[in-house]
């Protein structure tokens, strides 16, 4: 059985530890030879192995995800688990493959979904790290299970299998000077940011169901569903508007705490995340926005400010 490891996942080995790259190569050989080791992740098609960093010369608990394929395996997920993390304990592995089995019926749909948003992430990341190290720096590690559990329990929906795979990549995108690494200059929010976000904006909901109880019907305002999942902000530091996914329809749309109509972005997850990578691969080709640099951080045209004109560096290759 063939084993690839991701380039990302090599670097984040990396900066682990001087052995986790040892760990991680002694690993591969093990799943070479027993390539069904793992144990579901609650996203179907991935499965996730634990190491025992106590194995290996400075190297921490690791959790490992990769994908299995017919002919071969593709290790997707790399990070540190502190040997105290819930998600090792065994009543939590029960609730982790419940969820897996709460997901749609079609594993290979899904599969598919998991490579895509996989695919575009590692896209977007590998050109960070190499043009605009100092917003690649400003992402955060991924999140575990055991806290995008805890944000489903809170948000009280089923987290679509292609935003817990991002949130597995990543949790949040600090910024530089402001300035997201999305179009726009907008920003991936952190966990924390999804549920405070959410409060407020179910809070307003509540607030209008009180008084569209007195409205005719077609005066009635909605200005917050529970199936909307709050994903990117205006900004790193920004609380003001942003982007949700829809975990019924699939597609993002705008937010505002202004409660502004609803405006629907006919994207979904995937393909947001493919055309941003698209337009830091081929800018000379990109319409919505165009990326640049100042210095070592990416920042996107249409939100330039004009004070930084001089020293912003459209990319042209």
């Amino acid at each position: 059985m063939k084993v690839e490891i991701q380039p990302d996942v090599r670097d984040t080995a990396a900066q682990l530890g001087a052995g986790v790259p040892y760990a991680l190569k002694v690993l591969a050989g093990r799943l070479a030879d027993d390539p069904d080791m793992g144990r579901p992740s609650g996203l179907p098609g991935i499965l996730t192995v634990t190491v025992d960093g106590d194995l290996f010369e400075d190297c921490p608990d690791l959790s490992v995800g990769y994908i299995r394929e017919p002919d071969r395996i593709e290790i997707r997920f790399l990070r540190a688990t502190p040997s105290t993390e819930p998600s090792t304990d065994a009543h939590d592995q029960e609730q982790e493959q419940r969820r897996g089995q709460d997901q749609p019926a079609d594993p290979a749909a899904t599969a598919v979904t998991v490579r895509e948003i996989a695919d575009a992430w590692h896209r977007i990341t590998h050109w960070l790290k190499h043009n605009a190290p100092d917003s690649y720096a400003a992402l955060r590690p991924g999140a575990g299970p055991a806290a995008i559990a805890a944000l489903e329990e809170e948000l009280g929906i089923q987290i679509p299998v292609e935003l817990r795979v991002l949130w597995l990549l990543t949790a949040g995108d600090d910024g530089v000077n402001g300035w997201g690494c999305l179009p726009g200059n907008k920003a991936l929010m952190p966990l924390d940011a999804v549920a405070a976000v959410n409060r407020l904006k179910m809070d307003s909901q509540v607030h209008e169901d009180a008084l569209n109880a007195r409205r005719p019907e077609h005066d009635r305002i909605t200005v917050w569903k529970a199936t909307r999942i709050p994903v990117v902000a205006l900004g790193p530091a920004d609380s003001t508007s942003g982007l949700y996914l829809d975990a019924a329809t699939g597609y993002l749309g705008r937010w505002s705490r202004y409660n502004e109509g609803p405006d629907e972005v006919l994207d979904t997850l995937v393909t947001y995340l493919e055309e941003a990578a698209d337009m830091l691969e081929a800018p000379t080709l990109a319409t919505r926005d165009k990326p640049g640099l100042v210095g070592g951080a990416l920042v996107w045209g249409s939100s330039l400010d004009s004070a930084l004109e001089h020293r912003w560096q459209p990319l042209t290759g």
